[in-house]
This record gives structure tokens, C-alpha cells and sequence, in this order.
């Protein structure tokens, strides 16, 4: 088994994201969420280091803007994205969100 190098803790989620790269960008659906990144289920392909925009809608209506760069890719699957950048507003939203998700994970 792997070492895990991710230093924050991850969430199973099911939100949909339009997402940005370099040479394209599509729809997409986060199936994993953390303070520092995130994995996306998408036909569209993007290589590591390339740079990505992120728009995460979340339950309620708001949209989170978020940049990053891919870590790695999995062909036909998707990518992880390492957050590097996002606006203290979204930086809260997205704290706040897995709070939330935290808080129901502790109560089931």
C-alpha cells in the first residue's frame, strides 16, 4: 500500500464543476474534496503541472472559484488537482462546506 501524502483530510462527495485547462476544459464531477484539492471525474484530459481554473458548485446555489494545478491523471477517469489558488471568501466556503461534511460523517 502507498504512503498517503495528502495533509488534509479528504470528503466523498458528488458536486458538479466546470473545470479549465490549458487546451480544453468540460464538465465534471468532484467525487473527492479536501481544503487543499480535490479529484475530478471527467472524459477531458489534462497533463501534470498543467494549471486549472475551477468552478465547484456546492448544495445551495453558491460556486466556489478555485486554481490549481493537476497532480495526476488517469486516463478516461479524471484528475486530482492540488489547490494553489481562490479568493478568502472561497477559502471560507470551502472550510465551512467540510465542516458541515464533517460534522454529518461524525453524527451517522
Amino acid at each position: 500500500m502507498g504512503i498517503e501524502r495528502r495533509r488534509a483530510k479528504r470528503f466523498k462527495v458528488n458536486l458538479p464543476a466546470r473545470w479549465d485547462g490549458t487546451a480544453n476544459g468540460e464538465r465534471g464531477t468532484i467525487s473527492d474534496l479536501s481544503l487543499t484539492g480535490c479529484f475530478i471525474l471527467t472524459g477531458g484530459a489534462a497533463g501534470q503541472g498543467d494549471p486549472v481554473s475551477l468552478a465547484l458548485e456546492l448544495p445551495g446555489g453558491k460556486t466556489l472559484q478555485l486554481g490549481g494545478e493537476v497532480v495526476y491523471y488517469t486516463d478516461e477517469i479524471g484528475f486530482a488537482v492540488r489547490f494553489t489558488q481562490a479568493e478568502a471568501t472561497d477559502k471560507r466556503n470551502l472550510a465551512g462546506f467540510l465542516k458541515k461534511k464533517q460534522a454529518q460523517e461524525g453524527s451517522n
